[in-house]
């Protein structure tokens, strides 16, 4: 059993549901070689989230994030904490809802999503700076 572990760093992004499969995939710890294994990436912030969805139809993401703002609205009378702006408690919200986390298998060097999978960051800061993902790949060479 072989284990690898690095940190994928991704640029800011707005607001919103963003497919980044091809920007881990460029950083993250050497596949080529796992027969069969799994990647498990974690998000080290408390407002985005990553998840596995539609990789094809860009509606679905604008969907996504529209539902999201309704079902976990800005302002709501009954947030305490408030301090960093209207943004920020919603965002720590659908940070839980979503998690900080995926493990996704690799099969013969690849990940083996579905044909219409593909990794999100789920950006719920109007301005976030860059994200950081922990990748580690625990597989059979």
């Amino acid at each position: 059993m072989i284990w690898d572990q690095t940190f994928i760093d991704l640029a800011p992004m707005p607001r919103g549901f963003h497919l980044v499969t091809r920007e881990i995939l460029a950083q993250a710890p050497e596949m080529t070689n796992c027969e069969v294994g799994l990647l498990h990436l974690f998000i080290q912030h408390t407002s985005a989230s990553l998840a596995v969805n539609e990789n094809a139809d860009p509606d679905v993401r604008g969907d996504l994030e529209r539902h999201f703002n309704v079902m976990v609205p800005e302002r709501a009378p009954y947030y305490e904490h408030v301090m960093e702006g209207p943004d920020d408690m919603p965002a720590h919200i659908k940070s839980i809802l979503i998690g900080p986390s995926l493990t996704l298998p690799v099969h013969h060097g690849r990940l083996a999503l579905g044909t219409w999978q593909g990794i999100y960051l789920c950006e719920h800061r109007d301005r976030a700076d860059g994200r950081r993902i922990v990748a580690t790949l625990q597989g059979r060479w």
